[in-house]
This record gives C-alpha cells, structure tokens and sequence, in this order.
C-alpha cells in the first residue's frame, strides 16, 4: 500500500500534508517537523523518487534537519521542507506549480517555502502567484535571489573554521579540497577555495556541470566518481549533490581528514558520526554549515538586505568553531554537540510561547 493511501510514520513531526492535484499531476508532501521558534521554513525539493516511500522518508528527513538548521542559525522559525514527487524536466508546468502554491497557502503560513534540488527563482515566482509563503524570489520581484550564493558562502566559513580548529590556521591555502558535485552550490563554492589558495578536485554526474567548471575554472580536476574522490590525495571533503554521502562503504575508505559539504543528511545513518570520530576524521554537521542559504532566504521575509544576510552567514565562522571546540571537551562528535545546541534553543525558547500575551 502507497503512502499516499495510508498515513506515514510521523516520526515527531507536527504535520504531514500528502498534496495532490489529478489534473496538473502534482503530488507533494510537506512535512512540518516543529514551530517551536516560529512558522516552519525549508526549500521544495522536486525530485524522481524511486517510491513514494522515498518521497516520504525524504520530506521527514529534510523537514527535521531545517528545525535544527534554523536553530543553529539563531532564526525564529522553525523547520519544514517540501517534496515533489516527479522529474522537475518533463513533469514541471505553471499549472502543477500554481498548484502547488496553493496547498502551501491553505497551511495559513505555517510553513514558507523556497527552492531546493529540481527547484529554482522563477518557480518560485510562479508559486508566488498563488500563496504569500514562498521565498527565495527573484531581485525583480523583490526576493533574494539565488540563495546558493550564501551556502556556498556558508559552507566555506565553516570549512574555515574546521581548518582552524585541525591545522590551527583558518585558511585552505596549500589544502586539496575534494567538492563531490559541482551545480546549484558547488560551482560558488569551488570559486572561494581557489581564491583561498586551495587545490580543488571535483567530480559530478552532470556533464553540463562539469562542462561549465571546466569552462571558468580550467585549473580544477575531475575524476571520475565520487569513489574515485574520496579515495585521492585530498584533505578535505566537501559532498555538495544528494544526502547519505557518509556511510558504511565510504567513510572506511575516505583519505580526508576534514568533512565540510553543502549536502543536507550527509550521515547516512545514526552511528555514522561516531565512525568518522573513530576514524579521526572532523565533520563539521551538514546543517550548520549550509545554513547560509536559509539565512538568505528568511532575510527576505523582513525585506531583503544581501549585506545584512551576509553578515549573518558569516557567523558561521564563530558558531562551527564553537561546536567543535564543545565536541572535544565533552568528548562527543561534533554532530552530537549541534543536536544539543539546537534542541536545548528550542527547547529553551519554544517554552515562551506557553507564556500567554493578550
């Protein structure tokens, strides 16, 4: 029996909302995992999952990493994430966006959304139509903008912030950074390592991605699959494509000695972090350092202001460090430590809201 016929798993989450619209052919799952800090806030995903078990599993996933990650962050919003289950090239269309708008907007702003894998600005734009709860908008319709502009950004203060704490300088020069996919975020993200000095090698399934790195940045390597990667000379690794990057076949054989990437729900599984502890290998979480992205995004609820969100992302630098520095002197991965962090400021600040205000 599908998903869509019987009610998942909810595994703690607030909501989960099974979308469907026969005649655009729109099927979507929002999955609100807390408003502890505020409305939910995560990215729609639009991706050809295998099953609708897939689709589901995926939306619980990403929905709870957004709580953490807004957490993290210091954003009074709480976690959400959206999926749509089909191929963004052939199933995409105004009507099944428009759709979809409008089953965000029935949630009465319990959950904005924005673009994630398959999704892009100009959907967002179409969404727009329809509901008041998207962000991650055009400049010309006065949004942000590309938000992976700012996780790149992001991912790059922690990659920072990881080398300091291992090597005791906050810089990648003279480091070989290995980036596992090279699109969305990869791309900007590749461009500060080598204006940081760093030697970068990248692998990508997409030939048009690889196409377009080799174009503007002829200096960097491929290979050619992630297996191929992680097992080369590099010090740090970055997955920026799908989640699970980090499992039981690839950490035993990662020669990196710093995990920082892009991708969100890199652990494949619970264990997963104490595998790379043991290994001596540092992972900075998936969720704080991609956190830029949001960041820009949730500016843009205010009024957008690239400079102030900017500033924001930069702490980054300060917070990674500090979880890592945590991490060791408790003497738990540092993906325990940012689990504490988040859950204690949820816990902490969600308890205001019982406090009634006339």
């Amino acid at each position: 029996m599908g998903v869509f016929e019987a009610p998942p798993n909810l595994s703690g989450h607030e909501q989960v909302v099974f979308c469907q619209d026969k005649h655009s052919g729109l099927k979507a799952i929002i999955a609100v995992y807390s408003t502890a800090l505020g409305p939910a806030l995560g990215g729609t995903r639009f991706y050809p999952y295998e099953s609708e078990a897939d689709a589901v599993r995926d939306a619980l996933d990403l929905s709870k990493g957004m709580a953490y990650k807004n957490a993290l962050a210091g954003l009074d919003l709480g976690g959400g994430k959206a999926v749509i289950w089909g191929d963004p090239e052939t199933d995409k269309s105004e009507a099944l966006l428009r759709a979809y708008g409008r089953f965000v907007e029935s949630l009465r702003g319990r959950y904005y959304t924005a673009c994630d894998v398959g999704t892009y600005v100009p959907d967002m734009d179409v969404i727009a139509k329809e509901t008041r709860y998207v962000t991650g908008r055009s400049t010309e319709n006065g949004g942000a903008g590309d938000s992976s502009i700012l996780t790149a950004y992001g991912v790059f203060c922690g990659m920072r912030a990881a080398a300091e704490h291992r090597w005791g300088a906050a810089s990648l020069a003279g480091r070989t950074v290995g980036v596992a996919g090279v699109g969305k975020v990869g791309r900007y993200l590749v461009k500060h390592l080598l204006d940081d000095g760093a030697t970068v090698v990248a692998t990508d399934v997409s030939e048009q991605a690889r196409g377009w790195l080799a174009t503007n940045y002829p200096q960097v390597q491929f290979v050619d699959d992630t297996d191929a990667l992680i097992t080369s000379d590099i010090d740090v690794y970055a997955p920026c494509a799908l989640g699970g990057a980090l499992n039981d076949d690839t950490v035993p054989i990662l020669r990196a000695s710093i995990v920082v990437g892009a991708a969100n729900n890199q652990l494949a599984h619970p264990g997963v972090e104490k595998m790379l502890a043991e290994r001596g290998i540092l992972y900075a979480p998936d969720y704080l350092v991609n956190s830029g992205g949001v960041i820009q995004v949730s500016d843009e609820i205010h009024g957008f202001d690239f400079e102030r969100a900017k500033r924001r992302a930069s702490q980054i630098f300060e917070i990674t460090g500090r979880i890592l520095r945590t991490a060791e002197s408790e003497g738990v991965p540092p993906a325990v430590a940012a689990d504490r962090m988040a859950e204690r400021r949820m816990a902490e600040c969600g308890r205001l809201r019982s406090i009634y205000l006339p």
